[in-house]
């Protein structure tokens, strides 16, 4: 039997501060945790987006082996049942400081059944341009 993960979103804004905490412990199966298997994360916005959880460790796996703290600053946040709508500043901080990236997100959350929420669309520089 698997440790049940110990950070979970309980408001869609403390998404961002789990995903720290996961990443500060290297924990990549504790940062997947954290978006919906049919999740797409859109980083770099001109690539095609990372999909599902597989995804999700392929775009965090050379963070966790740094070890960094994200900064989330979130100043909207809509939610429509188990849906939410979240915009913040954010930066990634190495353990020595320097600020590794930086942007200002757009994200889709989605309340899971445990009452946890999770990013269900990431766009850490914004939603991607018309193609």
């Amino acid at each position: 039997m698997t440790e049940p993960h110990k950070h979970i979103a309980n408001q869609p804004r403390e998404i961002a501060d789990c995903v720290s905490a996961y990443l500060q412990e290297g924990d990549l199966d504790g940062i997947t945790s954290l978006f919906h298997p049919d999740c797409q994360i859109f980083f770099p916005p001109d690539q095609p987006p990372s999909v599902g959880i597989a995804g999700a460790r392929e775009a965090f796996q050379a963070f966790a082996d740094i070890r960094p703290a994200i900064k989330s600053e979130v100043f909207s946040e809509v939610i429509i049942g188990d849906i939410a709508l979240l915009r913040a500043n954010w930066s990634v901080v190495a353990p020595d400081g320097t600020v590794i990236a930086e942007g200002q997100s757009t994200e889709v959350a989605k309340k899971l059944e445990n009452g946890g929420w999770v990013y269900l669309i990431d766009c850490p520089n914004g939603p991607p341009a018309l193609a």
